[in-house]
């Protein structure tokens, strides 16, 4: 008879994403892994195969956790106006780091490191961030032009990701309410003036 699993795969995955965002998927060793997931190497293998499923596994974990909520905000229509909903996802990077939160994001940091070499996690990540480019879209619906928006929506998936990095950088949370607000400004306050 199979002994039941001595773990919360849940608590394991949470652990593990938490450990990749605070160390990157080259930076969290298997020695990181299992320390913050109170695991065995061996329970680690047999539930997640390897580091790159755990990771893949983490990821999603993230998706759930960060991007969809964001995602919410941006596609909120019960707030008519797009710029609102764009100034809250940018506000909240801050907030974080006022909050403590320094490890930005665990997508930027999936994008920007070697592990995007990986066709799978590559997929994963262009995903996610097609879909925050897709939210801002909708958002900006209120505010422009189709035609316009598509464009304006890039240019804010790479503003926002950058905020990101910038956070995890250890930029004062001033300094990031400062660039958020620089780059918010080129949507105008909606007055029309």
């Amino acid at each position: 008879m199979a002994r039941p699993r001595e773990f919360d795969e849940q608590q394991a995955t949470e652990a593990a994403m938490n450990v990749f965002w605070e160390h990157g998927y080259d930076g969290a060793s298997i020695a990181l892994l299992l320390d913050g997931m109170g695991m065995t190497k061996g329970s680690l293998y047999k539930a997640f195969n390897d580091k790159r499923s755990l990771f893949l596994t983490a990821m999603a974990r993230y998706e759930a956790a960060q991007v969809a909520p964001a995602i919410a905000v941006l596609q909120d229509d019960t707030e008519p106006d797009g710029r609102k909903r764009i100034a809250r996802v940018f506000e909240s990077v801050a907030q974080a780091v006022r909050n403590g939160d320094r490890r930005g994001c665990l997508l930027c940091s999936a994008a920007a490191g070697p592990s995007f070499d990986d066709p799978e996690i590559a997929e994963v990540v262009d995903g996610l961030l097609d879909d925050l480019r897709l939210a801002f879209e909708v958002a900006l619906g209120s505010v422009m032009a189709p035609e316009q928006s598509e464009a304006m929506a890039r240019v804010l998936q790479t503003q926002y990701v950058g905020l990101r990095i910038l956070a995890r950088a250890q930029v004062p949370a001033d300094d990031l309410d400062r660039s958020a607000r620089a780059v918010l400004a080129v949507l105008g306050d909606g007055s029309g003036a």
